[in-house]
C-alpha cells in the first residue's frame, strides 16, 4: 500500500498549434523553439492546446488515490479531464497537480489549453529572454494511498525539513502534513550509506544527529535522507523521501559569505534553462551537461535565472554542493494586476523547494526599476514578498537584483537582506575601471549593507577576433579582456557576497539583433549548443577550477595580418612555457593567470602551451590582409538591445 507509483504521460499526445497546424508530439515540448530563437521580437504567442487519450492506471478506488501533476507549463493552464475542469494554473515555471481520482474512466480525455499570450496580470511579460509557451516538464499520474501527504498545497511534497546546529549535533525538525485528522507519522533519517541515525514520530518532531557529517559545498555535498511513512491502525498508507543536508551560512557585509563558519566566497554563474532549437523543453541529459560544465569551470554557485527551475536542475544542485540563488520571475516591468501571481509565484517556490541545503536565499525581483512607473505600488508589492518569505522561511534571506541605472539610493535596494546589481561597466558604457569605483562607492556609502553583483558580462562571439578588440565589437578577445579585469576587480573587494557572470550560455532572446546572430544574447561564456567553450571559460577555469590545465587563447583567430602576434595563455599553473614550431619562444610566471608572450609570425605556425605535464596546441598564420569575416556585420534592426 505503501508504495507510490508514478506513470509518465509524455509520449503520443495530439497538439494543436498556431495557424492551425495539427500533429502529434511527444513531451517535453514548445511551440517556440524556432521562432523564439531567430530575432524580430515576433515569436508566436497566444493559446494552444494539447489533448492525450490514457488509459486508467491498476488502483484499487476503496484504498487509493490518483493525482494528475504538471511540472512545468508556460504560462498559464487549464486542464480538463474527460470534459471537467480539474484545474487552472498561472506561472510557467512551477509544479502543480489535482487530484483525478473521481474522473476516472476506462479511457480518459485529457485536455491542457496552453497559453503565453501578452497580458497584466502573469509573470513574465518584459524581460531579455524568450518565454516559450508549451507543456516543457515531465507530466504524470501519481498513485498513492487514499490516506496520505499532502498533495495539494501550491505543489509541495507535504514536507519540511530544517536542520540547526548545535556542536557537532545536528538538530533537525521534520514537519510533515496529511490528509487525515490525527496523522500517525514514523520518521527515520538515514546516512549517505543507506544506515538509521535517528528515528522518532510525529507531525512536527525534533531528531538529533550526533556528530554529524556537514553539507560543505562542492568540497564535501553530504547527504542525509528522510524517510516518513503514514501509518493508520497499523497500516502503511503513504511513504515519503527527502533528501536534506546540514549546513550554516552567514552573510558579513565586511567579510562576505561564511559556509559552515568559514570565508566562502561565492563566486558563480548564472544559468537559463534552454537551448538551440530546442528551447526550454530539456531532458536529464541537457541539465546534467549544463552541470558538468559549471562544475568544470570551479564555480562553487548558481543563480538559477529569473524564475524556478526544474527540479532535477536543483537537486543536481545538492549533489555536487552548489550554492543557489533562487527566485521568482518578478522582472523589468511592475504590474499592478500582478501582485497575486508574484505572490503565489512566491509561494510555490518556497514551498517546492524548502528543503534543498543548496538554496541559501529568495529572490524578489530582477531589475524591476527598469520601466517601472508606479513606484509606490511597486515598493508595496516588495514589502509584501519580503514579509512572506521571512514568515515562510526564517532561515533565508532575502535578495533582489537591481538595474544597472538604479541608484545605490533607490528605495526598492534597500527592501530586502541582501542586495545585488547587474552591473555591465565597461560594455554598455566605457570604463572597466567604473566597477571598482562603483563597488568602493556603495560600501562606503552602506558599509553594513551585504552587496554583490548578481549580474556582470559582455557579449562574445567566437567567431569574431580582433588583434586590438576594443568595447562593442563582440570579439572573444575584447570578451576574455572584459572578465580578465572583472575578476581581478572581484578580488580587490572581497566584501562582496557573491558574484554571478552573466551568463553560463548563450541564451535565446529573440528581440535582440547583436553579434551578427538575431534572436540571440551572446553574453555566455560557453554558446548556446554547448559545443563551444569561449576563452572566457577557461580564464574562469584558470581562477577558480584546480584541474592543472593550459588553454591557449584565440585559437579560433587562424589568420593574422601581423608580423609580430600577441599569444595569450590562460593557466591555473605557476609558469607556461610557449613553442612555436617546436622552438622554445619563452617561459612566462604570468599574472592573475594570464600568460602573454610575443610571437614572430611568417607563414604557417604551430603552438603549443606546456605546464609540466598538461599540454594545449593550434596553429595561426600570418596573412596578407584582415579577414573580414572575423569583423562584426551589423543587424539590420536599429535597436540591437532588447530594451
Amino acid at each position: 500500500m505503501a508504495a507510490r507509483e508514478r506513470i509518465s504521460l509524455m509520449e503520443n499526445w495530439l497538439f494543436y498549434g498556431p495557424n492551425g497546424q495539427k500533429k502529434r508530439v511527444d513531451l517535453p515540448h514548445t511551440w517556440n523553439n524556432i521562432d523564439g530563437q531567430d530575432g524580430g521580437n515576433d515569436y508566436w504567442r497566444g493559446c494552444c492546446v494539447y489533448e492525450l487519450t490514457f488509459p486508467c492506471p491498476a488502483f484499487d478506488r476503496e484504498k487509493q488515490a490518483v493525482y494528475l501533476e504538471f511540472q512545468g507549463v508556460n504560462a498559464s493552464a487549464e486542464v480538463e479531464v474527460n470534459g471537467a475542469v480539474l484545474m487552472h494554473h498561472d506561472g510557467g515555471y512551477s509544479t502543480f497537480r489535482g487530484e483525478v481520482t473521481g474522473l476516472l474512466r476506462e479511457e480518459n480525455r485529457l485536455v491542457v489549453r496552453v497559453d503565453n499570450s501578452i497580458n497584466d496580470r502573469v509573470y513574465p511579460q518584459k524581460a531579455d529572454f524568450t518565454f516559450y509557451g508549451g507543456i516543457y516538464r515531465q507530466v504524470s499520474l501519481l498513485v498513492v494511498g487514499k490516506k496520505h501527504f499532502d498533495l495539494d498545497f501550491y505543489g509541495g511534497p507535504g514536507l519540511q525539513i530544517t536542520p540547526t546546529l548545535s556542536g557537532d549535533t545536528a538538530l533537525v525538525r521534520v514537519k510533515s502534513w496529511a490528509n487525515v485528522e490525527t496523522p500517525r507519522v514514523e520518521i527515520t533519517l538515514e546516512d549517505a550509506q543507506g544506515q538509521a541515525v535517528a528515528r522518532g514520530t510525529g507531525t512536527d518532531a525534533t531528531l538529533e544527529i550526533p556528530q554529524v557529517h556537514l553539507w560543505d559545498g562542492v568540497d564535501d555535498p553530504y547527504l542525509y535522507t528522510a524517510r516518513l511513512r503514514l501509518v493508520e491502525e497499523g497500516q502503511v498508507w503513504d511513504e515519503m523521501v527527502s533528501t536534506f543536508g546540514v549546513r550554516t551560512f552567514r552573510v558579513d557585509p565586511g567579510k562576505g559569505f561564511f559556509l559552515n563558519g568559514r570565508p566562502y566566497p561565492l563566486r558563480g554563474v548564472s544559468r537559463h534553462q534552454d537551448r538551440k532549437g530546442l528551447g526550454n523543453a530539456l531532458l536529464p541529459e541537457h541539465h546534467e551537461e549544463d552541470m558538468a560544465l559549471i562544475r568544470e569551470m570551479g564555480a562553487n554557485s548558481i543563480r538559477l535565472a529569473h524564475y524556478q527551475h526544474d527540479q532535477y536542475f536543483y537537486d543536481l544542485c545538492d549533489r555536487y554542493g552548489m550554492i543557489v540563488w533562487a527566485e521568482i520571475p518578478y522582472i523589468s516591468h511592475h504590474m499592478p494586476q500582478g501582485r497575486e501571481n508574484t505572490i503565489s509565484q512566491m509561494k510555490e517556490l518556497i514551498i517546492q523547494n524548502y528543503n534543498h541545503p543548496s538554496i541559501v536565499t529568495w529572490g524578489l525581483s530582477n531589475e524591476i526599476t527598469i520601466s517601472t512607473r508606479d513606484t509606490v505600488d511597486m515598493l508595496d508589492n516588495h514589502r509584501v514578498l519580503n514579509d512572506l518569505c521571512h514568515e515562510m522561511d526564517p532561515t533565508r534571506p532575502t535578495a533582489l537584483a537591481c538595474y544597472a541605472m538604479c541608484s545605490p539610493f533607490n528605495k526598492s535596494a534597500h527592501i530586502s537582506d541582501l542586495v545585488a546589481w547587474n552591473l555591465y561597466l565597461g560594455w554598455y558604457v566605457p570604463g572597466l575601471f567604473l566597477n571598482d569605483w562603483w563597488i568602493s562607492l556603495f560600501h562606503r556609502i552602506y558599509p553594513k549593507r551585504c552587496l554583490g553583483y548578481s549580474e556582470y558580462g559582455c557579449e562574445g562571439m567566437p567567431n569574431l577576433h580582433a588583434s586590438r578588440p576594443r568595447r562593442e565589437d563582440h570579439t572573444e578577445e575584447y570578451q576574455a579582456i572584459y572578465h580578465e579585469y572583472l575578476l581581478a576587480c572581484f578580488q580587490r573587494h572581497p566584501y562582496l557576497w557573491s558574484t554571478y557572470v552573466w551568463n553560463m550560455f548563450d541564451f535565446a532572446a529573440d528581440a535582440r539583433d547583436q553579434g551578427g546572430e538575431p534572436g540571440m544574447n551572446h553574453k555566455g561564456l560557453v554558446t548556446f549548443d554547448r559545443r563551444v567553450k569561449k576563452d572566457s571559460f577557461y580564464l574562469y577555469k584558470a581562477w577558480w577550477s584546480k584541474d592543472p590545465f593550459v588553454h591557449l587563447c584565440s585559437r579560433r583567430y587562424v589568420d593574422r595580418p601581423e608580423a609580430v602576434t600577441t599569444v595569450k595563455v590562460y593557466s591555473n599553473q605557476p609558469r607556461v612555457r610557449l613553442y612555436a614550431d617546436g622552438k622554445l619562444v619563452g617561459e612566462s610566471a604570468g599574472k592573475n593567470h594570464v600568460f602573454t608572450f610575443r610571437v614572430p609570425l611568417s607563414g604557417q605556425v604551430r603552438l603549443e602551451a606546456a605546464a609540466g605535464t598538461v599540454k594545449d596546441s593550434c596553429t595561426i598564420r600570418r596573412v596578407a590582409s584582415p579577414n573580414p569575416a572575423y569583423r562584426l556585420q551589423k543587424g539590420k534592426s536599429k535597436s540591437q538591445n532588447w530594451v
